[in-house]
C-alpha cells in the first residue's frame, strides 16, 4: 500500500504540475486578448480584466484535463525509469498493470471530479464572465458573436414559427441586442418583422425592449415593450443561443429535452454530454497511452524517439477525436458513437501494445 501510494502521489503532482502550468499560458494569452478588446472598444480598468479572466479560465482549462494526465502520466513514468525504480519494482515481481494502477485511478478520479464537480463551477464562472463583459464593454461588443451575420435561431411557439438574428448574445443566450424577428403564423404565412433594441427570455416568451414592428400592408409601429411567444424557457434552454461550454453536465439532459420541443437541434448538446460522460475513460486512455512509449530501460536507448512518437500520438489522438465530435454535432453519426469509438479505440491499441510488451 506504500508504494500505491507513493505512485498515486507521483501522478497526482505530474498532472496537477501540467495542469497548472497550462492554466497560466492560458491566463497569459487571454489577458492579453481582453487587453485587446479594452483597445478596440474602449478603456476598461486592469483589475476588470482581470477579474473577467479568471473567470473564464475554468471553462477553458477543463478541456486541457485529459492533455495534462498524457503528459503527466508520460513525466511520471520517465521519471520513474530515469531513476531506476520502475527495473526495481518489475525485478520484484510487479507487473506492468500493478504499477500502472494507481496512476490509473487517479485519472479516472480527476475524470469523474471535472465532469460532475469542476464542469458546473466552470459554467457557472463562464455565466458570470459574460455578465461582466456586457457590463465592461457595453452593447456594442459582443462576446459570443460569430464570423459571419450574428447568431440565428429558428424556435416555436404558441402563436406560431419565428426567426430571430441577434447582433450579441449573452447571460447563455437569455439576453440578445440587436435583435431582428422573422415572425410566420401556424400556417407557416409571414405576418411581422420586429426589430428590437434588445430582448429577454422570459417565461413563455421574449421581452422585447424598444420595438418597431412591421405588418404587411400596414405603417411600421413602435411599441416600448413587445412580446414575442416561445417555447424556450430561461431556466433550461439557454443553450439555443448561447455556448455549450456554459452549461453544466447536470442541466444538459433536461436542456436536450426542451430544446427538441422547440424545434431546436440538440446534437450539440447530445454530444457535450457524452463527452462530459466520457472523460474518465479517456483520461484512463491516456495513461495507458503514455505507459506504451515509457517504460523502456533509459540503457536501451531509443527514449527521444518514443517520447516524440507519443506525444505525437496523443495529438493524433485529439486530432481524431475533434473530427468525430464534428461529425456527431453534425449529425452525421450519432452522439454516443462519435464520443465513445475513438475512446474505446485507444483504450484497447494501448492494452495490446502493453500486451505486446509485456508477454511479447
Amino acid at each position: 500500500m506504500t508504494l500505491k501510494f507513493y505512485l498515486a502521489r507521483r501522478f497526482l503532482f505530474a498532472i496537477l504540475g501540467v495542469c497548472l502550468l497550462c492554466t497560466i499560458l492560458i491566463f497569459m494569452i487571454d489577458f492579453i486578448e481582453m487587453l485587446r478588446q479594452s483597445g478596440k472598444y474602449g478603456s476598461v480598468p486592469a483589475s476588470t480584466l482581470v477579474y473577467m479572466t479568471l473567470l473564464r479560465l475554468p471553462a477553458y482549462t477543463e478541456v486541457l484535463l485529459s492533455f495534462g494526465v498524457l503528459v503527466g502520466a508520460l513525466a511520471t513514468l520517465l521519471s520513474l525509469s530515469r531513476k531506476s525504480e520502475l527495473p526495481v519494482m518489475r525485478s520484484g515481481g510487479m507487473s506492468v498493470w500493478q504499477f500502472l494502477t494507481p496512476g490509473l485511478m487517479v485519472a479516472f478520479t480527476l475524470g469523474v471530479l471535472s465532469t460532475t464537480v469542476y464542469n458546473p463551477l466552470a459554467a457557472r464562472a463562464r455565466e458570470q464572465s459574460e455578465k461582466v463583459y456586457a457590463a465592461a464593454f457595453g452593447k456594442d461588443a459582443n462576446f459570443l458573436q460569430t464570423k459571419s451575420a450574428g447568431s440565428w435561431l429558428r424556435q416555436d411557439g404558441d402563436d406560431g414559427q419565428s426567426i430571430l438574428s441577434a447582433v450579441a448574445v449573452s447571460e447563455k443566450g437569455l439576453k440578445l441586442r440587436g435583435v431582428t424577428a422573422f415572425v410566420f403564423d401556424k400556417a407557416g404565412h409571414f405576418t411581422e418583422r420586429v426589430d428590437a433594441r434588445e430582448a429577454r427570455l422570459m417565461d413563455g416568451h421574449w421581452s422585447m425592449t424598444d420595438a418597431q414592428v412591421a405588418r404587411v400592408g400596414r405603417k411600421p409601429e413602435a411599441f416600448r415593450t413587445y412580446l414575442l411567444s416561445t417555447y424556450l424557457t430561461p431556466e433550461r434552454a439557454t443553450d439555443a443561443l448561447g455556448d455549450v461550454i456554459a452549461v453544466s453536465f447536470w442541466e444538459i439532459p433536461d436542456l436536450v429535452e426542451l430544446a427538441e420541443k422547440a424545434a431546436l437541434s440538440s446534437n450539440k448538446l447530445r454530444v457535450q454530454y457524452q463527452l462530459l460522460l466520457a472523460r474518465p475513460m479517456l483520461c484512463l486512455a491516456m495513461v495507458l497511452l503514455a505507459a506504451t512509449v515509457s517504460l523502456r530501460s533509459f540503457r536501451s536507448g531509443g527514449i527521444q524517439t518514443m517520447v516524440v512518437a507519443g506525444m505525437v500520438g496523443g495529438l493524433g489522438f485529439f486530432l481524431m477525436s475533434e473530427v468525430a465530435r464534428q461529425i456527431g454535432v453534425a449529425g452525421l453519426a450519432a452522439p454516443w458513437a462519435a464520443i465513445w469509438m475513438p475512446v474505446i479505440g485507444a483504450i484497447l491499441a494501448s492494452v495490446t501494445v502493453l500486451l505486446h510488451q509485456e508477454d511479447g
